[in-house]
């Protein structure tokens, strides 16, 4: 049995299987393991294994598919994924990704779906949070803080970059901690909550926001936890007003009944509301997909 003891990220294990494929390493002959605590109890403990010649090459949806596996919190994925590599090069199943009956190819594609639920719950349920404003650049300094149930954080922050280029932020999670200065995105190991901000001015326009928002004339509260599951609350400034406005929507309907129409208030200023509100105007397809960030 060869031990392989990787960094648990997608570029470590492809690394480490372009060398046992180009060994000719079967998979039952591995054993994978992102934990140095459970390779040494093999006592065969050893790193990536450098390339034998060149290894075989694997179709690029192989690899768009891996990448996204790995990001599973699922300890078998590297195991998994080099089985699967090993069939599709060296066992002449090309076409294993288009056999979703295949035991392998549907456990793959699960873990593709999760994480791809989880990827969509990070980019709407971060909530950046004013902490400095830099003295050299003048730019403003956010924070936020996510527990998310896989390690999304390199798939998800392009998205950030994209929405908050103009600002410099970091959003901290348990596994990985992504941080952007308006040029480069680097990332750094995961934090305790401790190391987060606590509540700021802007969780005060977010509940604001969210209240403005609530219709309970079309409150729907299972469909509702469906899309913010309760065990994101606890990170989000908005969740301690949801519990009232559940209370209080029977007799908010009936107010709006009995009330004639007024005319729509404008919005109050607020540079970062007024920033979210250009980006959704900038990118339809984005309100379109009901995405909020």
């Amino acid at each position: 049995m060869r031990s392989i003891s990787i960094q648990p990220t997608f570029e470590s294990w492809r690394d480490a299987a372009r060398g046992l494929l180009a060994a000719g390493v079967e998979p039952e002959a591995v054993f994978w393991s992102d934990e140095a605590s459970e390779v040494s109890l093999f006592g065969n403990e050893s790193g990536p294994q450098p390339h034998a010649g060149n290894p075989p090459k694997v179709p690029a949806a192989f690899l768009d598919v891996a990448r996204s596996a790995a990001c599973h919190t699922d300890p078998r994925r590297w195991g998994m994924l080099y089985r699967m590599a090993w069939r599709i090069t060296r066992g002449g199943e090309r076409h294993l990704l288009e056999m979703p009956t295949d035991p392998d190819t549907r456990m793959v594609q699960n873990w593709c779906k999760a994480v791809g639920r989880d990827v969509h719950k990070m980019h709407a349920f971060v909530r950046f949070r004013l902490v400095a404003v830099s003295a050299e650049s003048g730019r403003e300094q956010f924070v936020s803080w996510l527990e998310p149930e896989h390690r999304i954080v390199r798939l998800a922050t392009p998205f950030f970059v994209k929405r908050f280029a103009s600002m410099d932020w970091s959003i901290l999670t348990p596994s990985e901690c992504a941080h952007w200065d308006g040029a480069t995105l680097h990332f750094t190991p995961g934090v305790s909550r401790d190391a987060a901000p606590q509540d700021d001015e802007l969780d005060d326009l977010w509940r604001a926001y969210y209240r403005s928002i609530f219709n309970p004339a079309r409150l729907k509260v299972n469909a509702m936890k469906s899309e913010m599951p309760m065990k994101y609350w606890k990170n989000l400034p908005e969740a301690g007003l949801i519990e009232g406005l559940i209370a209080d929507s029977r007799k908010r309907v009936q107010e709006m009944l009995d009330t004639e129409e007024r005319p729509v208030k404008p919005a109050p200023k607020n540079a970062y509301l007024e920033s979210l509100h250009r980006m959704n105007q900038a990118d339809p397809q984005r309100t379109q997909d009901g995405d909020h960030d």
